[in-house]
């Protein structure tokens, strides 16, 4: 029976709808990377690749056992391990190792291998100290290439990271470059699924193709509300890698998930985000790197705040220092006033979803007008963010009688219909109950 079900669960991705991922039969859930039996065999006489990060450790062990907390109020401002904590499990790179998989090398996404190199920062290959298997770089700069010697020196890619949901962070649009690559060139994809902890909202505008850049690269909205292996199958599916191309693409999901599920992460999925709570504000705090406000980078709780030097009568302030994940933030060494976001209840922040309120708050407080808004090396940041013009606009043209409250919630109904849309599109390429 055992081996039949494995068959079943290994069906091409096109054909993967396992009903029943959701339900609960297993106490709390059960990642992909934990469901050895169902991929081992897939690996056996393959020369296996592997795209992953601090984040792989398998099942989110913790002490000894897996972690499958749901987020509470008291959780929420818990901070995460720190990274090479002892008391992790082991990575997926050793676990493979040590079942006698033949890997050949690791990719590594924005952040590096052990994920802290600062936001944009460059990184270039290594070796792992611990396996001494070379680590190379998808995060460059530039169009991502992969060494000829590289990629003739596996056969089947192995996924296994921690993704946050938000279409402005890098980590899809690696495996997007990644599976076109392994289009051309005849390589297997395999994602071992984790569960997305902000896919209980699809909100935000689609992204428009003028605004496509390295931190958006697809048609989604800016909450997609898609684990990576859902996203990966869509990416797959509906033509969006380059040229139209598309892999042979395989995903192991997780069970006992639903995309209700408050799953809590136990690592940093990258430098900055540090607890639950900034994870939930995320897709409305990282707004403010299109402006000149600092959203708190530098400080031990970034995208938990936002402050400039020059807001006026502000209850709260912060001061920028140099620290790993964040070497340079904005306005190092001066005192930011502003507002913290840390004495939100958790049931108000996940029912607020994406909240301009503090980006209207801070745009009127400054009086900068245009000038309040970023433009660097990507082109104007606030709309590459957004994925579309008309936030911008409706919040410099909108009557100053207009309450925050107010105005947020004009520019969040002008999504309703392309969201609808897109939760139809989507539906297709779910592997959990909604």
């Amino acid at each position: 029976m055992r081996r039949i079900l494995n068959a079943i669960l290994a069906i091409s991705v096109f054909l993967i709808v396992l009903p029943g991922c959701g339900s609960t039969a297993h106490e709390g859930v059960v990642l992909g990377d934990e469901r050895l039996e169902s991929y081992l065999p897939r690996l056996e006489g393959k020369r296996v690749a592997i795209l992953s990060n601090q984040s792989g450790i398998v099942g989110d062990v913790v002490d000894g056992k897996p972690s499958r907390r749901e987020v509470t109020a008291e959780s929420i401002d818990e901070p995460f391990l720190p990274f090479g904590s002892l008391s992790l499990g082991p990575h997926i790179l050793d676990v493979l190792l040590e079942k006698g998989v033949d890997v050949k090398a690791v990719f590594s996404p924005e952040h590096g291998f052990r994920g802290l190199a600062d936001p944009g920062e460059l990184v270039g290959d290594d070796r792992d100290a611990k396996t001494g298997v070379p680590v190379i770089s998808l995060y460059k700069g530039g169009t991502m290439s992969i060494p000829d010697e590289v990629l003739d020196s596996f056969d089947i890619l192995v996924v296994d990271i921690q993704d946050v949901g938000l279409r402005f962070y890098t980590y899809y649009i690696t495996l997007q470059d990644i599976m076109a690559i392994c289009a051309v060139s005849g390589k297997e994809v395999l994602v071992l699924d984790r569960p997305n902890p902000n896919g209980f909202l699809v909100e935000g505008d689609i992204l428009e193709e003028q605004y496509y850049s390295s931190i958006g690269s697809i048609p989604v909205p800016t909450l997609h509300g898609m684990t990576l292996g859902e996203l990966a199958l869509m990416m797959n599916g509906e033509g969006w890698l380059k040229d139209g191309l598309k892999c042979k693409l395989e995903v192991i999901p997780c069970l006992g998930y639903t995309h209700k599920t408050l799953y809590s992460l136990i690592l940093p999925p990258s430098p900055n985000l540090k607890t639950m709570r900034s994870i939930y504000l995320y897709s409305t705090t990282c707004l403010f790197a299109g402006t000149v406000v600092s959203e708190g980078r530098g400080t031990g709780f970034p995208f938990e705040v936002y402050g400039h030097p020059d807001m006026t009568g502000q209850p709260f302030s912060f001061t920028p220092e140099s620290i790993p994940g964040a070497t340079k933030p904005r306005f190092m060494g001066q005192t930011c006033h502003g507002r913290d976001l840390r004495d939100i209840p958790l049931d108000t922040l996940l029912a607020r979803g994406i909240d301009f309120r503090y980006v209207i708050d801070s745009y009127r407080n400054l009086g900068l007008g245009d000038s309040y808004f970023s433009f660097d090396s990507l082109g104007d940041h606030f709309e590459l963010l957004t994925g579309t013009r008309r936030v911008r606009e409706a919040i410099e043209n909108a009557d100053e009688d207009e309450s925050p409250e107010a105005l947020s919630a004009r520019i969040k109904a002008g999504w309703a219909d392309e969201v609808a849309a897109f939760k139809d599109l989507r539906r297709k390429y779910l592997l959990y109950e909604e």
